[in-house]
């Protein structure tokens, strides 16, 4: 198979398996946390080169379930109204607690739940939108963002 049939059938198989392209994920989150590509592969504990590879869509999955846990946490602490507004500190104490974070991962057990963060999160949806604007906003989402999707949903639903 040619290069980039496989670069389009991994990216498809992304898309797939997380919802979207790993590589738009990535891009939010060094854009989020303004951060290098390399430092951020070093905070969700995983090579340079890996994820570039699975950015670029020359490899299709995150093989390590914990590294994609502390993205999910990543992309969960860009909601926290400090690290939202561009607080150096806050950027740098997510960037490191993520970075710490030892999470274990099986099949029942996936630390991205409901977390300090979350409610945090979800406190702060509700201050700005009515419950059913949250779970209408969620079903709009939910095709193209479904981690965005998901946290709205709760928000809407009042709880976990």
């Amino acid at each position: 198979m040619e290069d980039h049939k496989i670069v389009q059938r991994n990216i498809a198989l992304q898309r797939e398996w997380y919802g979207e392209p790993l590589g738009d994920r990535v891009r939010r989150l060094v854009v989020a946390f303004d951060v290098s590509q390399a430092y951020l592969a070093e905070v969700l504990g995983i090579s340079a080169p890996m994820l570039s590879q699975v950015m670029s869509g020359r490899r299709a999955k995150i093989g390590n379930p914990v590294v994609l846990a502390r993205m999910i946490m990543l992309e969960r602490k860009v909601l926290t109204p400090e690290v939202a507004a561009g607080n150096k500190e806050a950027i740098r104490a997510a960037l490191e607690d993520v970075r710490d974070a030892r999470p274990t991962v099986g099949r029942d057990n996936f630390p991205v739940g409901a977390g300090p963060d979350d409610q945090h999160v979800l406190s702060a949806l509700r201050e700005i939108a009515e419950d059913e604007n949250l779970v209408e906003a969620a079903e709009r989402l939910d095709p193209d963002f479904p981690a965005i999707a998901d946290v709205l949903r709760r928000a809407g639903k009042g709880g976990w």
